[in-house]
């Protein structure tokens, strides 16, 4: 196990942005830096032995610093949508940004991605972790509260990446951390992800109008586009799916543990990935803005669908609508959300 620290340049206003390389017994590498706590890189081998980075991203840190599509980044405070961003809150109504139309996105103009964290490198026999911290300040983005923020990415010898999220807070607030990497088991740039076969780990999903807004609380997947409760293609019924998926699943939870959310498997490679998350939903995003204007590491152009996200999270525009899990965080409480991605091939 090794952790390697350098320089990943300077932001604007001259501070020094730091890249993490943590490594492995079994040459499984990701990479990360403390500006938008964001994942540059994941490293492993297929099932012949072929190390290939699948996850999207840039080579220097002006690509992230330009970037629109939130790649590999760390997503808060509110990850997804806020309808015409606008909650109420213990009777105050509270103002967000209007980023994506008409409704708040991802935590607003300068979300989670785009502020530098402070950084901590730790290590054991075991595993390798850093850890980010913020401090998102009261008002800021819109938000009530100062809110210290803590996200811990650990890598292990059985080749999981954990990532487990804290938060506090002076104030009542909402809280929705998530992780927004685009995966690509084929190898990042290659080509598109429709091949890839993909479980989600359940039996309802929330419906949602033309701006991506829920409709309503949770709909059976049985007899739509949306059923991936058996192993199928991610392209075998997207063209139904108006504009691709990008959708929140109510996944089928027992209590508050770690529990199996989805899993992918790229036949060519034989690379497989699970998703364990103590969170009550996944969101399932096939890439579909991605349109060929972003060049990517080694020169590589990301085309529609050459990526897919699994956020593990609450559900868009919860604030707003009290069938779904809370989403409040009061002072003296604290947030937690843990979510394992464990690799292996087959």
């Amino acid at each position: 196990m090794d952790i390697q620290k350098k320089s990943f340049g300077n932001t604007p206003d001259g501070k020094e942005i730091t890249k993490y390389t943590l490594t492995n017994d079994n040459l499984m590498r990701i990479v990360l830096i403390n500006y938008g706590a964001i994942l540059v890189s994941l490293e492993n081998p297929d099932r012949d032995g072929n190390i290939a980075d699948i996850t999207l991203g840039y080579d220097d840190l002006e690509g992230y610093l330009d970037d629109t599509a939130y790649l590999g980044a760390t997503i808060g405070r509110y990850g997804n949508r806020i309808a015409k961003g606008v909650f109420i809150l213990n009777g105050k109504v509270y103002k967000l940004a209007t980023n994506n139309g008409n409704n708040h996105l991802h935590g607003g103009i300068k979300g989670f991605n785009r502020v530098v964290w402070d950084s901590e490198e730790l290590r054991d026999e075991n595993a390798v972790s850093v850890i980010f911290k913020y401090l998102s300040n009261d008002v800021e983005e819109g938000y009530p509260g100062n809110l210290l923020v803590k996200v811990k990415y650990t890598l292990n010898n059985e080749n999981e990446l954990k990532l487990e999220y804290e938060a506090e807070t002076d104030k009542p607030t909402v809280v929705n951390l998530t992780h927004h990497s685009y995966f690509n088991l084929a190898g990042q740039g290659k080509r598109d992800v429709l091949d890839h076969i993909i479980m989600i780990n359940a039996d309802k999903y929330i419906a949602v109008d033309d701006e991506l807004i829920p409709k309503g609380a949770y709909y059976p997947v049985e007899g739509t586009p949306m059923n991936f409760q058996k192993e199928e293609s991610i392209g075998k019924k997207i063209k139904s799916v108006q504009g691709g998926y990008d959708h929140s699943y109510a996944l089928n939870k027992e209590g508050d543990g770690l529990s199996l959310a989805a899993r992918v498997y790229e036949p060519e490679t034989g690379r497989i990935m699970e998703i364990l998350t103590t969170e009550p939903g996944l969101q399932f995003y096939s890439g579909n803005f991605l349109d060929g204007t972003i060049t990517g590491k080694n020169g590589r152009v990301y085309s529609k669908n050459y990526g897919f996200c699994l956020e593990t999270q609450h559900f868009p525009d919860s604030p707003n609508i009290p069938e779904f899990p809370s989403t409040v965080l009061n002072p003296g409480e604290k947030y937690t959300h843990v979510t394992v991605h464990r690799f292996s091939t087959k």
